[in-house]
């Protein structure tokens, strides 16, 4: 079985072409769309990168603060259930720290170079 490159290299490869072979040769309407398209496939890599740990990590917050097992999908709608019917304190320390942990493991993969972002991790290394 071949295992190189994986996916997530195949992806790189191809945003790396378009960001440093194709669009400095493009202009105009050509040269924006290529950059949509770059930023797609490394969109794409970053999900296939860190999808799957940051959705761990968020379930096992989850399955914590609420105290019970389930899906990803039944425990998120579990947890906005609680939140509407005053069952958990919005300014519960453990709500809080989830919601920021899974709003930056969201903006790692959707937006990493998001100035806040980048601030915000910053912080969270001087800390």
């Amino acid at each position: 079985m071949q295992e190189q490159p994986t996916p997530s290299e195949i992806l790189a490869t191809v945003a790396a072409f378009l960001r440093d072979v194709a669009m400095p040769q493009l202009q105009g309407h050509a040269s924006f769309t290529a950059r949509v398209a770059m930023n797609a496939v490394e969109l794409v890599r970053r999900e296939i990168e860190l999808r799957p740990a940051a959705d761990h990590r968020e379930l096992a917050r989850l399955a914590a603060l609420l105290g019970q097992d389930g899906s990803l999908e039944a425990l998120n709608e579990e947890l906005a259930s609680q939140i509407r019917e005053g069952r958990i304190d919005i300014h519960s320390t453990a709500l809080l720290e989830h919601l920021w942990q899974t709003t930056m493991d969201k903006l790692a993969i959707d937006q990493p170079g998001y100035a806040s972002y980048q601030d915000a991790l910053k912080g969270s290394s001087a800390a």
